[in-house]
């Protein structure tokens, strides 16, 4: 089954829920400014109890790369996933192979920009004014292709149990990135939402040789 990141964990019985479903992944949003931002402790209490295998995702906007490797060490995250307007040089500061960045792609120029990454992964999403993400928007599928082609792609940008067989047809990205679309409301995952996409997942039965592997553990 493709890889697929759940993301926006704010508390213990979202991540055990999609963890039993098949998460390869769970995201926490370490950015205060967002509807589901999650302390370092409390997302510490969540990490501690999930399953090894599980791959935990530090999400974090414009912050201090002082401040970020602190959470990492604190939290013990696999990855750091940059979801603001970091730059080139700023992400030099994290391992590339554990770093993912998180693009906004609306033109050729921002492909460009994207590909000048040196990371594990370009997340594509779709950002809104003041909204760095989780804004319920389907990302620009026709660029996310352009990257698939070029670098590793995790597809986000409003994916949900309507479309996600679609993106999957149309982009085959190298996993997914789930947020709002398995939500009942910002910060609360709908357990039978995120059973159902992982259901549909499971149906489309890709194989694993179709996609790069990107969420590896420590």
């Amino acid at each position: 089954m493709i890889p697929v990141k759940i993301c926006g964990i704010t508390n213990k019985e979202d991540a055990l829920a999609a963890a039993r479903s098949g998460a390869a992944a769970l995201g926490f949003i370490f950015y205060p400014h967002s509807t589901r931002y999650i302390t370092p402790e409390d997302a510490r209490k969540i990490t501690k109890i999930l399953p090894r295998h599980v791959v935990r995702v530090g999400v974090f906007v414009n912050e201090n790369a002082g401040e970020v490797k602190r959470i990492i060490r604190y939290c013990d995250l696999d990855f750091v996933q940059l979801h603001g307007d970091e730059t080139v040089g700023y992400c030099h500061d994290f391992p590339p192979e554990r770093t993912i960045k998180a693009m906004n792609l609306q033109n050729r120029v921002d492909l460009t920009k994207a590909l000048q990454y040196n990371v594990a992964a370009i997340l594509v999403d779709r950002r809104t004014r003041g909204l760095y993400g989780g804004t319920g928007k389907k990302a620009n599928w026709d660029l996310a292709l352009q990257i698939k082609n070029k670098k590793p792609l995790i597809l986000s940008g409003g994916l949900n149990e309507d479309n996600v067989a679609e993106a999957l047809a149309r982009v085959a990205p190298d996993a997914l990135d789930i947020n709002s679309g398995v939500e009942m409301e910002p910060g609360k995952k709908d357990h039978n939402k995120i059973a159902r996409i992982f259901g549909i997942v499971h149906s489309l039965d890709l194989k694993a040789g179709n996609f790069r592997p990107i969420f590896i553990k420590r």
